[in-house]
């Protein structure tokens, strides 16, 4: 399972204020968005229901008979969202990992375990835990490329959810055009695994792998759990995984129940990743702190936020579309979601901000092998004729701004593949809603100070941080106040 990102950028266009309407119709002052600190619903179960699913969130699973690993980070959800409250963030990490290969291109680990006898493969995620010491991972010396990624913040996320695709792809037009293609986010349209329909822009994760809770639960059974369930059902390895039904070791794969977490007939034909999806659909966003807002200097601050660029990026406002939470048993209701106003203070895609550890999406680890394969075999046809195209000397960049921005309105083809990998440098913009709660910063939590976080800002974000840099102490100082009360 997988926090804050300031994302400054040029001031062209100040979104601050401004509500981006999924709808795409002009403002009518939508309702806003149920926020706050607490256990209750924000509409969209009902409160036995979300009683029921907060106790799958907070449940801590066992070997036998959860499925717990063999590798995981966690034994629940709440570990890695919990602060201020369960569904919330963490100062918690994961590692990822890696190598560059003899073109300077980013290679997924090769890890071995089990005495040499097996080697994780497809996956830069790193585990800290397992189930019995040979198959504890460690990263080799060859892995030199090493990096951290900080929980997210899961409040809000079902509006978040909502917004529609039209709205993003609006909000990135708009930066595109004042920056004059200086700065312009990258939306990647990813797989939908619980839907037969199209694919959808990511919004989840610090590289957008996501576009559904669902999906994201999901991910976060397996890779962080090791639970796997029916949008994720092979472990990363079988060696030292037991029978649901017994804590017993064994490696012979056809004895092993898989998915572990499967439908209940007794409630609703449910399994543990709709809980997690639902419940993470009913928490409030991030409440804004009043009475700090209210503390002089915030209005000033609030204004050099959108006047030195941060605003074009972490865009204050949206307004959502219609959830695509489908129907997940009695007590939901995800009209909840839908036309609201919200304050995330991003704009959910991705921008190059000088990580630049080229760390693409491990699109197996995400989606699973038979779902890549499928995916790979589908656009075999379409990479041909590139091919022919680039001997014929009429190749373009592919991962240029006017490529990518016809890729999205449908003028060229779509390929999750290459798509991925022209984002390996860049992140999501991360939400500033809930800021004051972070005493980590940035994606790999290794900045505990605004001013910290803000000056590591490189790549499309270098003249915002160079415009931070001359603001008198006075407007600094402002600044601060104006982020801290978010």
């Amino acid at each position: 399972m997988k926090p804050i990102l300031l994302l400054f950028l040029i001031a062209g266009t100040v979104l601050l204020g401004r509500a981006v309407h999924s709808s795409g119709q002009p403002p009518t002052q939508p309702p806003e968005a149920v926020t706050g600190f607490d256990d209750q619903s924000n509409g969209f179960s009902d409160p036995d229901r979300r009683k029921a699913d907060q106790k799958f969130f907070e449940e801590v699973e066992s070997i036998a008979p959860d499925g717990l690993g063999p590798l995981y980070n966690a034994q629940s959800c709440r570990e890695c969202h919990q602060t201020p409250l369960t569904g919330a963030a963490s100062q918690v990490t994961e590692l990822r990992v890696g190598h560059l290969d003899v073109h300077r291109q980013f290679q997924n680990p090769q890890i071995p375990i089990n005495h040499g006898a097996e080697v994780i493969r497809d996956r830069n995620l790193v585990n800290d835990r397992a189930i019995c010491p040979e198959i504890q991972e460690r990263v080799p010396g060859t892995e030199i490329v090493r990096t951290t990624r900080l929980a997210t913040n899961s409040l809000g996320d079902g509006y978040v959810e909502a917004i529609t695709d039209e709205t993003l792809l609006k909000i990135r037009k708009k930066q595109c055009k004042a920056s004059r293609g200086t700065i312009c986010g990258q939306a990647i349209k990813v797989l939908v695994p619980e839907s037969e329909g199209p694919d959808r822009i990511g919004r989840f994760g610090w590289k957008d792998q996501h576009a559904s809770l669902l999906a994201f639960a999901a991910d976060a059974y397996l890779n962080e759990m090791g639970i796997t369930n029916s949008l994720q059902k092979t472990e990363v390895t079988t060696v030292c995984n037991p029978p649901v039904a017994t804590t017993v070791p064994n490696t012979d794969p056809t004895k092993i129940t898989e998915p572990n977490s499967l439908p209940d007939p007794t409630d609703n034909n449910l399994e543990d990743i709709d809980h997690f999806a639902s419940f993470m659909r009913s928490l409030k966003a991030p409440a804004r702190d009043e009475t700090a807002a209210s503390a002089p200097g915030v209005k000033h601050g609030a204004k050099l936020f959108a006047s030195i660029g941060c605003a074009s990026c972490h865009v204050e406002t949206i307004v959502t579309g219609k959830s695509p939470a489908a129907p997940g048993g009695p007590g939901l209701h995800p009209d909840a979601l839908e036309n609201r106003t919200i304050h995330p203070y991003s704009d959910f895609l991705l921008h190059d901000v000088g990580t630049r550890d080229g760390i693409p999406i491990a699109l197996v680890e995400h989606f699973g092998r038979e779902r890549i394969e499928k995916r790979m075999r589908e656009l075999e046809a379409t990479r041909a004729a590139e091919a022919r195209q680039r001997q014929k000397g009429k190749a373009e960049d592919e991962c240029s701004e006017s490529y990518q921005t016809a890729v999205l309105e449908g003028g060229k083809h779509a390929d999750l593949l290459r798509d991925t990998l022209c984002a390996r440098n860049k992140l999501r913009t991360a939400p500033l809603w809930g800021l004051r709660l972070r005493s980590r910063l940035m994606h790999d939590g290794a900045s505990v100070r605004l001013s910290d976080a803000i000056r590591r800002h490189k790549g499309e974000a270098e003249a915002v941080a160079e415009r931070f840099s001359k603001l008198t102490p006075a407007d600094k100082k402002a600044l601060f106040t104006f982020l801290q009360s978010l």
